[in-house]
């Protein structure tokens, strides 16, 4: 049971980090929605085995108040994340579990916090405020704490972003229109 609950977790949070990262939302979408697919890899270590996980999401809110429903294929809601300043909570099926922080369910998650707060900027196609960046070497993007941000099809709803430092992650999304 806890597995599974972890797993969730994890879906869950894959799809914020992915939903974060991509870029900006095509034109129809109603304000303050992202929806779309995504996949995230996250390679194995000498300690964790590699970790996939793809799907459907719809984001509302910002990274201080927000929030995150994973979608399955016939529509239904499997997860849902709801956050707040000073607490976030999942529900997926089994009673909710609780959260200070959106750091603290992507540690849960991966083992490790991830840059949540920087997502919601990097959905809208620009470095995140709050850390120097810089633009990418192959002029495709920028950097950001250690994150390697591809914007080259942002035109086509898409983008990838990578990390990699141990344990490397990919996060490939494509917004869709509604």
């Amino acid at each position: 049971m806890r597995r599974r609950s972890l797993a969730r977790l994890a879906a869950v949070l894959v799809a914020v980090v992915a939903a974060g990262c991509a870029s900006i939302a095509p034109p129809g979408l109603p304000p303050g929605l992202i929806s779309g697919r995504l996949a995230v890899l996250v390679e194995a270590t000498a300690t964790a085995p590699a970790r996939q996980v793809s799907g459907s999401f719809e984001l509302r809110g910002n990274a201080t108040s927000g929030q995150l429903d994973l979608v399955s294929p016939l529509g239904i809601t499997v997860a849902q994340a709801r956050w707040e300043p000073g607490r976030v909570e999942l529900r997926s099926g089994e009673a909710p579990i609780v959260y200070a922080s959106l750091d603290e369910l992507s540690t849960q998650a991966f083992g490790e916090p991830l840059p949540l707060a920087a997502l919601f900027d990097w959905l809208r196609g620009r470095p995140w405020s709050g850390a120097p960046s810089m633009a990418a070497r192959d002029g495709r993007g920028f950097e950001q704490m250690g994150w390697l941000i591809d914007t080259s099809r942002v035109p086509d709803g898409q983008i990838v972003a990578r990390r990699p430092a141990p344990p490397a992650v990919t996060l490939r999304a494509r917004v869709e229109t509604s």
